[in-house]
């Protein structure tokens, strides 16, 4: 988890996708960066539960996944959770 959110890129996509569900191409122009790479920051960010895609076509949507927060959450120390919810 720690991995897929240590990266600059990775965390522009998450507030952008924070916001709306983005077609990977106004992600490439929002974020002006390279197809092959958006690509795969998305797989990074699929691949640890943060967003889900839908296929429209020949384009393909992104969006927050539903549980992401919780999924952050329960990457956390028990104690860090507890402190962050009083």
């Amino acid at each position: 988890m720690f991995g897929a959110l240590s990266d600059p890129i990775r965390l522009s996509i998450l507030d952008h996708l924070g916001r709306d569900q983005w077609c990977v191409c106004e992600l490439q122009e929002a974020l002006d960066v390279a197809p092959n790479l958006l690509s795969y920051h998305l797989r990074i960010l699929r691949e640890a539960g943060l967003v889900e895609s839908t296929r429209r076509g020949r384009w393909v949507d992104y969006r927050l996944a539903d549980k992401a927060a919780a999924t952050v959450a329960v990457s956390l120390p028990t104690r860090l959770v507890e402190a962050m919810s009083r």
